[in-house]
């Protein structure tokens, strides 16, 4: 089974930009497609970018974040990114990585993003 920790979340001014990770123990890690999803409060969580198995393979990202979010991997590193540039107040969520498909991973405990001046 594989396990999630996400981390580089924290309080940032709107337009600013910060830096998620997701490490994933596991073997199987690299043969799947992962995603950012993001709960605000009061709101269900939603996916907001997906990148393919490999580390060049497709990039989906819903269009709140476009042309704003950069999702990546480093398969060699169990590790998924999320780089988040001109935040905006609308940002601020606790973010989870994790697999798209079905069945999904487990939950880790996600990182909390907020913008806010």
């Amino acid at each position: 089974q594989v396990q999630l920790v996400e981390s580089g979340g924290g309080l940032v001014q709107p337009g600013g930009s910060l830096r998620l990770s997701c490490a994933a123990s596991g073997t199987i890690f690299n043969g799947y497609a992962m995603g950012w999803y993001r709960q605000a409060p009061g709101k269900q969580r939603e996916l907001v970018a997906t990148i393919a198995s490999d580390s060049g393979g497709n990039r989906v990202y819903v269009d709140s974040v476009k042309g704003r979010f950069i999702i990546s991997r480093d398969n060699a590193k169990n590790t998924v990114y999320l780089q988040m540039n001109s935040l905006k107040p609308e940002d601020t969520a606790v973010y989870y990585c994790n697999t798209p498909t079905i069945p999904i991973f487990s939950w880790g405990q996600g990182t909390q993003v907020t913008v806010s001046s």
